[in-house]
C-alpha cells in the first residue's frame, strides 16, 4: 500500500473514531451529517459528503440506528463497547401513566428516569436493576432498567376488551401503562366490558404487552360492590379471610375465663365510658374517672386487651400480621381481625365485663401526672357515648354524666395547652362524609371536622402513647427493643414551596427555628379558619410533613414535638398496637430479655407500608363516591377553589363534596394562558387575566370518568 493511501485510510479511521465520539457524548441525542460537520468544524461541500458516507458506513455496520430518516445514535451493542465501564444500581420504580418511569435507588440519592423505550418488562413497584447512561451536563440522571429482581405484584383490576380470538384487560390502575393480553382459552367465563381480575402469567421477550389469565370476574363496571372489590384487590387487600382464621376465631370464647379476674386490676366498679364515631361497632379505648382522697383524679386509658386472644404463630395473628390494619372504606369496615373480635370478644361494649391493658394516671387539677401505672385489667363500660352526644354536652345540653364528662374535658384541655405550648403542632383536617341511599349510592355529601369531643379523647390517647414509649424508650443502660411511632423533619424544598405558598396568599411563616415554625404553623391554622383558603393551607400543609411510620429506631415524632411516642391505643385495627401490647408484657410483667431488633424491624417496615396502603385504598374509595355523587350532575355549577396548577390546567375543589377536577387551558375562552410555577398561578397571554392557588372559581360538571374516578370541570369566567 503506497504511503499517500495509508495516510488516507489513517486520516478516515481518526475521522470516524472522533464521529463516534460525539455520538458517544450525547448518546440521546438523534443526529445527522449537518450536525456532526458543524461539531467537527466542517463547513465546505466535500467535507459534509465524507461525513455522511461514513454515517452510512457506520450504520451498514450496526455501530449506528436510524432513528428517523438520516438521524443516527450508537446502537445498543456498540455503545455498550464504546463506553465499557458501566455502573449499575438497584431501586424501586416510579411508573407513570405514559410509561415513562423514574427509579428510586435503594443507596439513596436522586431519581434515575427511565425513557418508555428502556423501562423493559419493569411495572410500577417492581425492584430493578438499572444500568446508568454517562451523566450529562445540566441534566437528570438517566438509565435503563436490564432486569426485573422482584415482580410487587402480578394481578391487576381492569375491563375485559374482547376481540374476535383474544382480548386485552385494561388496567384501572394508572400506574400501569400496558395492557394485558388475555388468550381466548384463558377467559374464564368472563364477557366483554366485565371488569375482572388478571394475573401475569409470562411476558415473552418480543412481546410489547405481557401475556395473562382471568383468576376473578367482579361484575359490571360502575356497580358499587364491583367497585369496592375493585379498590380492595387492586391493592391485592384480601376480601375474606381465610377459613382457618375464621374457624379459630369462631372457637374463643366470648365468656371470660374466671381464672383471668385474680391476675389484674378490677375496675370493674369505677365509672368507665366510650368515646366513638355513632357508626363505630370496635370499641378499642375506654376512659375512667375517679376522685381521689388527696383531691386528685384517677384516669384510666382502658385498650382493648388482643394480645389475650390473639398469640403469635397462630392463623389468626398471621392474617393480622398480612393486613396490618383495619381499611375504612366509605361503606364499609374491612377488619383486621374476624368480626367476632374486632365487634364482640374485644370490643368494650357497655355493661359487658372486657379484658383491658391499661395505663392509669394520677393527675392533680392542673393535669399534672402525679403517679401512673401500666397492667392489666377488667372493666365494664357505663355507657357507650358518640361524639355527637359528648359535644352537645360540652355546648350546654344536659344528658347522662355530664359532670364527669366535663370533668374529662377540663383535664384534656389542660393536657392540649401544654402539648401546644411544648411545641406541637395543631394540625386541623376535614373528613368528607356521604349520605348512601340503601344501594349505597351516594344522595348528599358533609364535611366532618374534629370539634372538641374528638380533641378530649385524642389528648388522653395520645398522653398514653407518650408514657408508655417513655417508659420503654427512656431506659438506663442497654434499652430493649421496642416499636416507636416516629415522624422525621420536613423537607426544606417541600417547606420552602409551603412558604412561598401562604406568602402568595397573604400569610407569613418564619422558619428560622423550629419553635418560630411551630409558632408560625398554629397562627396560620387560626388565621384561616371560617376562610376560603383554610382546607387548601391545612392539606398543602399537612402534605409538606414527611409522613409518620414505625420504627424500632427512635428519632421522635417531630409533629406533636415528643421525644418518644409509640401506638398503644388501637391494637384491634392496627397490628403495630398489638406488638407494643406483646412488648410491654414481655418486659413489664414477665421480666423477658430483649427481642431481636432485625426481626420487629421488619414487622414495622411491613405495618408502615400496609398502613399507606390503606390510606390509598381509602382515598380511592372517596374518590369514586365522589365521581359518582356527580355523575348524574352533569352541567350543573358548583363554587370551588383552585387547588392546584399544571402544566395541563386548573385542578379545583368543590367547597361542598371535596371534589377535585381538571380545567384544561384549551378549553378556557377567551384567552391562551400560560403556567407561572413560582407563584402559584396562570395569566393570560393576551388580557393579563390571572388566576391564582386558593381563588374562588365557578365550574360546571362537563364529564365524570367513573372508572378511573376523574372529573373534568369548565370554568365558569366572569365578565
Amino acid at each position: 500500500m503506497s504511503r499517500k493511501k495509508t495516510k488516507s485510510l489513517g486520516k478516515k479511521i481518526a475521522f470516524t473514531n472522533a464521529i463516534l465520539t460525539i455520538f458517544g457524548e450525547n448518546p440521546f441525542k438523534s443526529m445527522n451529517y449537518k450536525q456532526i460537520s458543524k461539531i467537527l468544524g466542517i463547513t465546505d461541500t466535500a467535507g459534509k459528503d465524507v461525513v455522511h458516507n461514513i454515517l452510512l458506513e457506520l450504520f451498514s455496520e450496526g455501530k449506528l440506528i436510524e432513528e428517523r430518516p438520516f438521524r443516527y445514535l450508537l446502537s445498543k451493542a456498540y455503545f455498550e463497547q464504546f463506553i465499557p465501564k458501566k455502573q449499575y444500581i438497584t431501586g424501586i420504580v416510579d411508573m407513570k401513566s405514559t410509561g415513562k418511569a423514574y427509579v428510586t435507588p435503594d443507596e439513596g440519592g436522586e431519581d434515575i428516569f427511565i425513557d418508555v423505550a428502556n423501562t423493559g418488562e419493569a411495572l410500577h413497584a417492581d425492584k430493578v436493576k438499572v444500568m446508568l447512561f454517562p451523566k450529562r451536563k445540566n441534566r437528570k440522571i438517566e438509565g435503563e432498567i436490564v432486569d426485573v429482581i422482584e415482580r410487587k405484584k402480578t394481578d391487576y383490576v381492569g375491563v375485559l376488551h374482547i376481540e374476535r380470538n383474544f382480548a386485552f384487560l385494561v388496567p384501572d390502575s394508572n400506574n400501569m401503562p400496558v395492557d394485558i393480553f388475555i388468550p381466548q382459552s384463558d377467559y374464564k367465563g368472563a364477557r366483554k366490558g366485565d371488569k375482572v381480575i388478571a394475573r401475569i402469567t409470562d411476558w415473552p421477550q418480543s412481546a410489547r404487552n405481557p401475556f395473562g389469565e382471568i383468576v376473578q370476574v367482579l361484575g359490571k363496571p360502575g356497580e358499587n360492590e364491583v367497585e369496592m372489590q375493585s379498590i380492595l384487590s387492586e391493592y391485592e387487600f384480601p376480601l375474606h379471610f381465610p377459613k382457618e382464621v375464621e374457624q379459630e376465631a369462631n372457637a374463643i370464647p366470648e365468656q371470660i375465663d374466671p381464672t383471668e379476674y385474680s391476675k389484674r386490676r378490677d375496675f370493674r366498679e369505677i365509672f368507665t365510658i366510650t368515646i366513638d364515631p355513632i357508626d363505630a361497632k370496635d370499641f378499642d379505648d375506654a376512659l375512667s374517672l375517679r376522685k381521689l382522697e388527696n383531691g386528685n383524679w384517677e384516669i384510666g386509658v382502658h385498650i382493648a386487651d388482643v394480645s389475650h386472644y390473639v398469640k403469635p404463630g397462630k392463623p389468626i395473628d398471621d392474617e393480622a400480621f398480612d393486613r396490618g390494619t383495619s381499611v375504612y372504606l366509605v361503606d364499609r369496615v374491612i377488619p383486621m381481625l374476624p368480626e367476632i373480635l374486632s365487634n364482640k370478644v374485644c370490643s368494650l361494649r357497655p355493661n359487658e365485663e372486657k379484658l383491658c391493658f391499661s395505663i392509669v394516671f394520677e393527675l392533680d387539677e392542673n393535669a399534672t401526672i402525679q403517679n401512673e401505672w401500666i397492667g392489666k385489667t377488667v372493666i365494664l363500660s357505663n355507657r357507650r357515648f358518640t361524639y355527637e352526644e359528648v359535644q352537645e354536652m360540652l355546648e350546654g345540653s344536659e344528658g347522662d354524666y355530664k359532670e364527669e364528662i366535663l370533668i374529662l374535658n377540663t383535664l384534656a384541655t389542660k393536657l392540649r395547652e401544654e402539648r401546644v405550648r411544648k411545641g406541637s403542632i395543631n394540625f386541623h383536617s376535614e373528613e368528607i362524609r356521604f349520605v348512601l341511599d340503601e344501594n349505597g349510592k351516594p344522595i348528599d355529601t358533609y364535611v366532618r371536622e374534629q370539634n372538641e369531643s374528638h380533641q378530649l379523647i385524642e389528648d388522653f390517647m395520645l398522653l398514653a402513647n407518650r408514657r408508655v414509649a417513655e417508659r420503654f424508650g427512656k431506659t438506663k443502660g442497654k434499652q430493649k427493643t421496642f416499636v416507636f411511632r416516629v415522624h422525621d423533619e420536613p423537607n426544606p424544598e417541600k417547606l420552602s414551596k409551603f412558604v412561598q405558598l401562604v406568602s402568595r396568599l397573604g400569610y407569613a411563616m418564619n422558619i428560622s427555628s423550629r419553635q418560630k415554625l411551630v409558632k408560625s404553623y398554629n397562627n396560620l391554622f387560626k388565621s384561616v379558619e371560617g376562610k376560603g383558603e383554610k382546607n387548601l393551607i391545612e392539606t398543602v400543609a399537612i402534605r409538606t410533613m414527611a409522613k409518620a411510620e414505625y420504627s424500632t429506631q427512635n428519632i421522635g415524632h417531630y409533629g406533636l414535638a415528643f421525644p418518644y411516642y409509640t401506638h398503644f391505643t388501637s391494637p384491634i385495627r392496627r397490628y403495630p398496637d398489638l406488638i407494643v401490647h406483646r412488648l410491654i408484657e414481655r418486659y413489664l410483667i414477665e421480666n423477658k430479655p430483649s427481642v431481636d431488633e432485625v426481626a420487629f424491624e421488619e414487622i414495622c417496615r411491613h405495618s408502615s407500608e400496609m398502613e399507606r396502603r390503606a390510606a390509598e385504598m381509602e382515598r380511592e374509595s372517596i374518590k369514586f363516591k365522589q365521581a359518582e355523587y356527580l355523575q348524574d350532575k352533569i352541567g350543573k355549577t358548583f363554587s370551588g377553589l383552585i387547588s392546584g396548577v399544571s402544566k395541563w390546567g386548573l385542578f379545583v375543589e368543590l367547597k361542598d363534596s371535596k371534589s377535585e377536577g381538571l380545567v384544561r387551558y384549551n378549553e378556557m375562552k377567551g384567552d391562551f394562558y400560560y403556567l407561572d410555577e413560582d407563584n402559584f398561578q396562570i395569566i393570560g397571554q393576551q388580557f393579563g387575566r390571572i388566576y391564582q392557588l386558593g381563588d374562588d372559581v365557578q365550574v360546571l360538571v362537563s364529564a365524570v370518568d367513573l372508572i378511573h374516578k376523574k372529573l373534568t370541570f369548565k370554568l365558569i369566567e366572569k365578565e
